[in-house]
């Protein structure tokens, strides 16, 4: 643990504190003028410090069967909507995402078209 992390869990404390305090005693109006002013700069504080944390990086698809369920986790949709968006049968659909059928230049030219798959990945052959 750095000393920044260190830091905002006793921030993240101070604002518990304060709030636990206004809800114990019927809201902000409980709080004195300094305390309004001390949650106020601390939650921005907190705020920013959670604004500049590095995020995990996203691992990027590198076979059409990721690339396919990376797109079908962005669009929440299950493979039956998959597969009513591309106009093919679920058992299609579930074969290709299983490794049983192969990409044919129909189903390229959909995924390409709804789901914006770039025509270069998919011609790639992952």
């Amino acid at each position: 643990m750095n000393m920044k992390e260190t830091k905002y869990e006793k921030v993240q404390l101070q604002i518990e504190a304060l709030l636990q305090k206004s809800i114990q005693n019927g809201g902000f109006k409980a709080l004195s003028s300094d305390e309004v002013a001390l949650l106020n700069k601390l939650s921005l504080a907190a705020e920013n410090y959670e604004d500049n944390l590095q995020m995990m990086p996203i691992k990027t698809p590198t076979t059409l069967v990721e690339m396919i369920r990376f797109k079908m986790f962005e669009m929440n949709i299950k493979q039956k909507q998959l597969a009513n968006l591309l106009e093919i049968s679920e058992t299609r659909i579930s074969e290709l995402l299983c490794g049983k059928r192969k990409l044919n230049l129909e189903l390229a030219k959909k995924l390409y078209q709804k789901l914006n798959i770039d025509a270069a990945f998919l011609l790639s052959g992952n």
